[in-house]
């Protein structure tokens, strides 16, 4: 299976900007953007969950 280099991942850059513009696609990095980091609290909040059980649950970090 071939690669993806720079030149390629830049063409899918462009096609992209062709079909969805400039602000459709910074509304779509914001909501992304926005996922990740929840997704980041839920794992650490997890975590700190599990802290807790195994330390009890006067437990902080």
């Amino acid at each position: 299976m071939p690669e993806i280099g720079l030149p390629e991942w830049l063409i899918i850059l462009v096609i992209v900007l062709i079909i969805f513009g400039p602000g459709r696609l910074a509304g779509a990095g914001t909501a992304l953007g926005q996922a990740v980091r929840e997704f980041s609290r839920a794992v650490k909040g997890g975590q700190t969950e599990k802290d807790a059980a195994e330390h009890g649950p006067d437990y902080t970090e």
